[in-house]
């Protein structure tokens, strides 16, 4: 959380060609986050996010730039649609799910955290109960030499099953019977989590069934690391972090903000919009939710929203809503240049997973610099003639062009194949110049 804005752009540099301007907004919005912190309680409480809008069209790196930032973070983080919500009282989600989608990404981040904290005792706690098995311990009224000879053959058989030398020997092992009930679905009403929690504390009551099963000590290892990791791990501990990491990291990502503005041609076209328009306003503002690890208050969850706004405008969308989010930033369309560089310069770009994934069946794929121009060159007509997909134009063209050697590759193995301008243009050139052929194909 202590990057400053510069070091967080230099990072989103290797994952995003351009957009500078929304990488510095988001990159001030998340160190604004990390100097609050710093403050007293009383002025903490009352500095805001100042929650951000994107503007810009499908495939120039909106969604991207948000997932890589909490990523890098290492914050919770959600991206849901907009379109996917309804007003109450239609068939759709309530707006209030994406708080507990939001509570149960920060819950598997804390828990993942702490389990690695304690991964020793965890380890420990394996090794003790396998080894327990293999040499049952002795009665308390056992003579000293037999306690003796106890101890030098418990040391002998811990180490033999560290060092894995006895993974291959079966033993009988007690599991606690599945006797759990688990609701997910963050849409559900809170009446079911609730009943979810009455049932297992009634099953817990009714007193912990355990089975035996016999399995390889390797596997007996993975099967007690979960029953150890649940019975050192401190619940209420992670319960209470989740709804802290939720209220002082969160970060909601709204995509398809435009699709429930009502302005424009969508006017009247759906009553349920500016309803879902009013449902997001409380959270979006400030207010409480209820989740399973308790009530989470939302008032500095960084929202981030996004939308092509291509048929509607900002404008479109109520007032009050506009004003929750004052930052505003457009996004700038790819051009021939930020395509060729997002296949050259992006860590893990595409040409380099199409590299690895032939490279799985010995085939040792090259690239010719003409040929990438080309990629990019043809990926651009492709947006100009049909939808502007941005960068994702880039996924559809590779793929026709290496359909065939991908097909074949089990016929290549250990040789070289190199892509070339001339293959690329026999590929594609005839799609991309048909324009009723480009609509479908690419």
């Amino acid at each position: 959380m202590d990057m400053t804005p510069k070091q967080i752009v230099a990072y989103l540099d290797d994952y995003i060609i351009g957009q500078k301007e929304a990488k510095k907004t988001i990159a001030i919005a998340l160190r604004n986050r990390y100097r609050r912190m710093q403050l007293d309680k009383e002025l903490q409480e009352e500095i805001m996010p100042k929650n951000i809008l994107m503007i810009g069209s499908t495939g120039v790196g909106k969604t991207e730039i948000a997932r890589r930032m909490a990523k890098m973070m290492n914050l919770p983080f959600v991206k849901v649609e907009a379109s996917k919500y309804t007003e109450v009282g239609y068939v759709g989600r309530e707006v209030e799910s994406m708080v507990k989608d939001l509570a149960h990404e920060a819950h598997n981040l804390v828990q993942k955290e702490y389990e690695q904290k304690i991964q020793s005792s965890i380890d420990d706690e394996v090794i003790r109960q396998i080894v327990e098995i293999l040499v049952p311990p002795l009665p308390e009224t056992a003579s000293a030499n037999a306690k003796e000879s106890f101890i030098k053959t418990y040391n002998m058989m811990e180490e033999k099953v560290l060092s894995g030398t006895m993974d291959d020997k079966m033993i009988t092992i007690e599991l606690p019977k599945k006797t759990h009930v688990e609701i997910v679905d963050s849409n559900l009403p809170m009446d079911m989590n609730a009943i979810s929690e009455s049932i297992n504390s009634m099953i817990g009551k009714m007193g912990k069934e355990k089975i035996k099963k016999e399995v390889t000590i390797a596997q007996a290892k993975k099967l007690l690391r979960n029953v150890a990791s649940d019975n050192l791990i401190d619940k209420e501990y992670i319960a209470n972090e989740t709804v802290k990491r939720c209220e002082n990291g969160g970060i909601i990502f709204l995509d398809e903000i435009d699709k429930i503005a009502t302005g424009g041609s969508n006017k009247n076209q759906d009553p349920s919009k500016e309803g879902v328009q009013r449902d997001l306003l409380p959270i979006v503002e400030g207010s409480s939710v209820h989740t399973k690890y308790g009530q989470i208050k939302t008032d500095h969850i960084l929202f981030i929203a996004a939308g092509a706004f291509h048929v509607s405008k900002p404008s479109d969308l109520l007032p009050e809503l506009q004003g929750r989010f004052p930052l505003r930033v457009e996004l700038n369309p790819l051009n021939e240049d930020d395509l060729y560089k997002i296949l050259t310069n992006t860590k893990n770009s595409l040409l380099r997973q199409y590299k690895a994934l032939l490279g799985v069946e010995g085939v040792n794929l090259e690239f010719d610099d003409e040929a990438i121009r080309s990629f990019a060159s043809l990926s651009v007509s492709a947006n100009e003639k049909a939808e502007d997909i941005g960068a994702r134009r880039l996924h559809t063209v590779i793929e026709k062009v290496l359909e065939d050697i991908s097909f074949e590759a089990d016929e290549h193995k250990d040789d070289t194949i190199t892509v070339t301008k001339d293959l690329v243009e026999e590929k594609l050139n005839n799609i991309v110049k048909n324009e009723d052929t480009a609509r479908y194909i690419l």
